[in-house]
């Protein structure tokens, strides 16, 4: 639900069961501060990493420095020091202390923080210590699926259900769901997808951010190594053991919805998403999801929707391409038509009225949206127009900040520098690195000033904050990954800290995790504490947090005149302040997984070029960007020399290259030329990249020769024409005795010919050069096979068709 529907929640609330402030249990933040006065040495009550950071801060009003002793589970003291004083702390309102014991670095169970005679809860230390936490996150979005049983075996006996909403009654169903009045004349199939948080809507502008953190998740696990992680089989959803990376397979149940969702062709506005599906009114607290007697119902498409179906489908063609290529170019395909119809409907918006039975989820600029959309398709296509849209957007010089479901720009800018080999001046991608990491400089600085090291301010805490302390985590995450710079990773790994009892309350606010957590989120079907036969939330769900606002009738009883880091109570009717909801415990998700990884010695850095193959025309140069995998301990000078082939070929300039600790992330330009010759051999050749302290890599160069001709023939038709646009079809026969795998054809216009869309591969255009690569389902072809590229078109003037056609860079006959 979130945030957008609290007046129509607050009276459904006090008609419908007893969510009145009075009914409900007191276990309010004064309540739970009470509760918890014996505990003031506030510590992460999970635990902490051997090579991470380890603070704690204690509540008291001593004037000067407190001892403080690390204790083993046995009581043996294995560290000890003094507090440093920290004064008042402005969030909580609290006098505060801070204990720094990451000096200590040896592993065990059961340690306490005693300072000055007060111990901590009892916590551990371990390098394991969030593979639980990796597992059980992720987990909660197999609970929250929609359509699908949730099986014993996988969530345990207490969570075990029926589908919902697949129309067996009493449920309406998503299998064929009309639209609201006056918004389309036809039914929609929509199963599937995640809950979206305590209700059962399911809303495409949530959901977009959060499968794309999941797939982000994936992604970035794979650039560091540790994808195995959450690999085929390593989390618990019906898909595992199919050879597919289990996260994936989550993310696809919601990637499938967001498909559904797609305006179909031959209708009005083909191509948008429509908003979001549910209940016409809304459901009362408790309802399990296959007893929803409601009607539901499609609510207008939004320009916002269709650049999160744009932006998340783009992703998914470029992830899923090695495990499912028919799935990939489904995505694509979507992509492309969901960019199409918001750049044709660019301002039409959600209302912030649509408010019944379910969020708005209004959003009154989506310049933001554009820009996340346009990075996405840049980094999965290298088209042309994709870049323009990313170059031309205000947000690709704007300062970098956090990032919410309605404001992604953030997702682009991560996207642009952590993607390889995305088609952007180098200067651009410094930019935008420099962008991020400013960003997270400022994050940094934040958390040091405060008595509790969280990533936003005092005035931070909104709804949501622990979702927003998760997201600006993650850009410390993504700096780290940029910079290798410890800092940022202590500042990612503090902020859970922070989530799991580091807090002004002593509270973790993940259910099954510390010894004081969150376990009354407000939710529909985990609502123990409204029905003692339903169960509370899983381990793993993740509460709102702190909302200085008071925006619901609990908080508003429970909390008048609480601290900005205190304003939470976890009571099943404060949604406010303790709601789940899928955008959050993505977060979750994506942090988990990066604190679960292991960091040992560290790893040799890896040469890295792109592309790894290069076509260089004869008599001209092509380009290869160079860096390395992860920041060399000290600077390094790599060399680029062939080590075989063709002498034809050369690296003329950056055959030199220096990475330094701080700048070992930007690719740096190397040129590879051909020389001129009357032969008609498209020479090859190998070039070496390596220096000392760094593994080495190769890339490979062939010449496009003037005068060879490859074993192809092409057909160039014009299928329709009107005014200034045409579209057309070009054929590619393999007429040779071996088959090809894998195709990049290539032409260049004669006229002003500009491509606008593709279909059957990925084409992109630079000036009048045309470059169509195949779309993966295609990509082989048989002695004798052909395969065909259709796309749409502008001109002015003359439309007279190529008249030579390269086949993997050599001319075809």
């Amino acid at each position: 639900m979130l945030r957008h529907a609290v007046t129509a929640l607050a009276a459904l609330a006090l008609a419908t069961g007893g969510l009145t402030a009075a009914a409900l249990p007191a276990h309010s933040a004064a309540a739970a501060t009470e509760a918890a006065a014996d505990v003031q040495v506030r510590v992460n009550q999970l635990g902490y990493l051997p090579d991470g950071p380890k603070r704690a801060t204690v509540v008291s009003s001593a004037t000067g420095p407190l001892p403080w002793q690390l204790r083993d589970s046995s009581g043996t003291v294995v560290a000890s020091g003094t507090t440093t004083l920290h004064g008042a702390d402005e969030a909580s309102g609290q006098s505060t202390h801070l204990v720094d014991f990451g000096a200590y670095t040896a592993s065990g169970a059961g340690f306490t923080l005693v300072v000055d005679g007060r111990a901590s809860h009892p916590f551990d230390i371990s390098a394991s210590l969030y593979d639980g936490l990796r597992a059980d996150s992720m987990s909660f979005f197999y609970q929250q699926r929609s359509g699908i049983p949730i099986e014993a075996g996988l969530a345990g006996s207490a969570y075990t259900r029926p589908a919902g909403h697949l129309g067996v009654a009493p449920n309406k169903g998503d299998t064929s769901v009309p639209c609201q009045a006056d918004v389309c004349d036809y039914h929609l199939d929509v199963r599937g997808g995640w809950y979206d948080a305590g209700d059962q809507g399911k809303y495409v502008v949530n959901g977009g951010i959060s499968v794309w953190e999941l797939v982000n998740s994936f992604e970035r696990a794979r650039r560091a190594g540790g994808d195995a992680a959450l690999g085929d089989s390593t989390l618990r959803v019906p898909e595992r053991g199919n050879g597919i990376p289990d996260v994936l397979d989550e993310a696809r149940w919601e990637l499938e919805f967001l498909l559904r969702m797609q305006v179909p062709a031959g209708r009005p506005m083909a191509g948008m998403a429509f908003h979001k599906v549910h209940d016409a009114e809304w459901t009362a607290l408790p309802t399990r999801p296959e007893l929803d007697d409601k009607q539901r119902e499609l609510h207008s498409p939004s320009t916002a929707a269709t650049l999160n179906l744009a932006a998340t489908a783009a992703q998914c063609a470029r992830v899923y391409a090695p495990y499912d290529a028919a799935f990939s170019a489904r995505c694509l395909d979507a992509a492309r038509r969901a960019w199409a119809a918001a750049k044709a409907n660019p301002n039409v918006l959600a209302p912030a009225t649509d408010n019944t039975g379910g969020g708005a989820y209004e959003d009154a600029d989506v310049s933001d949206e554009f820009y996340w959309a346009a990075a996405e398709l840049l980094a999965t296509t290298g088209e042309s127009q994709y870049r323009d849209a990313v170059t031309a957007s205000p947000h690709h010089t704007e300062p970098a900040g956090g990032f919410w479901w309605g404001g992604t720009a953030t997702l682009g800018r991560i996207t642009l520098v952590t993607v390889p080999g995305v088609d952007l001046p180098a200067d651009d991608l410094t930019r935008v690195r420099g962008l991020l990491t400013s960003a997270a400089d400022g994050y940094l600085a934040t958390m040091a000033g405060q008595g509790y090291a969280v990533p936003i301010p005092a005035t931070g805490y909104t709804w949501g904050s622990n979702g927003s302390v998760a997201n600006n985590a993650m850009i410390l995450a993504v700096a780290y990954e940029l910079t290798g710079r410890q800092k940022y990773r202590a500042g990612a790994l503090e902020s859970m800290d922070y989530l799991l009892g580091h807090n002004a309350l002593d509270l973790s606010y993940v259910t099954g995790y510390g010894e004081h957590s969150s376990e009354n989120q407000h939710h529909r079907f985990w609502a123990h504490q409204n029905d003692a036969s339903l169960p509370h939330p899983p381990a793993g769900s993740f509460a709102g947090g702190p909302n200085a606002g008071l925006e619901d009738p609990v908080a508003k009883a429970k909390l008048p005149g609480c601290a900005p880091a205190a304003c939470y109570v976890d009571d099943i009717g404060s949604y406010s302040t303790n709601e789940v909801a899928i955008n959050w415990n993505a977060s979750l998700a994506w942090l988990a997984a990066f604190a679960a990884e292991r960091h040992g010695t560290p790893a040799v850095p890896e040469v890295r070029v792109t592309p790894a193959a290069v076509a260089v025309p004869e008599g001209g140069s092509a380009a290869v960007g160079v860096r390395l995998s992860a920041a060399p301990a000290q600077s390094v000078t790599v060399t680029v020399a062939r080590s075989s082939g063709d002498q034809d070929l050369a690296a003329t300039t950056g055959t030199t290259l220096v990475f330094t600790p701080a700048d070992w992330a930007t690719p740096q330009q190397v040129s590879v030329s051909a020389a001129q010759d009357a032969d008609t051999v498209s020479g090859s050749a190998t070039f070496t990249v390596a220096g000392p302290g760094v593994r080495s890599a190769t890339f490979a160069a062939t010449e496009v020769d003037d005068d060879a001709a490859a074993a192809c023939a092409v057909t160039y038709r014009v299928d329709n024409s009107w005014g200034n646009g045409f579209t057309a079809t070009v054929t590619v026969k393999n007429t040779g005795a071996s088959a090809v795998s894998g195709w990049t054809l290539g032409w260049s216009f004669a006229g002003d010919q500009r491509i606008s869309s593709a279909w059957n591969a990925t084409v992109s255009q630079s000036g009048s050069a045309v470059t169509a690569h195949d779309a993966g389902w295609n990509a082989a072809l048989a002695p004798g096979g052909s395969t065909r590229v259709g796309f749409q078109a502008t001109y002015s003037g003359t439309n007279a068709a190529p008249t030579r056609y390269t086949l993997n860079g050599v001319l075809c006959s």
